[in-house]
């Protein structure tokens, strides 16, 4: 069975890519039960609860990652050096269950998966 490993590294609301991953998992998920989510660079902005959308006047569909457990994907992988340039806390509470990696065990994990589409 293939593995295939969806990469968010744009920011959510900037583009309509971080939607359209969204979009893209629901769909395949029906297809393909080995699905595995990492969130990199400014992907890692995907994954925080707190996110004011409402103040750019724009729909958080941030939370629809919180569904992913129904549909049986549960490897979320977020890199560690990303959240470091950006502030953000390694204990920050976020929409998944996220292992924080170091890059050489991120790309360890990348490696593992017949196909990689990046959003």
């Amino acid at each position: 069975m293939k593995k295939i490993a969806f990469v968010f590294s744009h920011a959510p609301h900037g583009t309509t890519l971080g939607k359209e991953g969204l979009d893209a998992i629901l769909g395949v998920s029906s297809i393909l039960k080995q699905i595995s989510l990492f969130f990199i660079n400014d992907g890692i902005f995907q994954l925080l609860k707190s996110y004011k959308s409402e103040k750019i006047l724009t729909r958080n569909y941030t939370s629809l990652f919180s569904v992913l457990s129904l549909y049986e994907i549960k490897d979320f992988y977020c890199c560690k050096l990303s959240l470091f340039q950006r502030g953000v806390n390694f204990d920050t509470e976020f929409i998944l269950p996220v292992n924080i990696l170091n890059s050489y065990f991120l790309r360890l994990k990348l490696d593992d998966h017949d196909a990689i589409i990046n959003f």
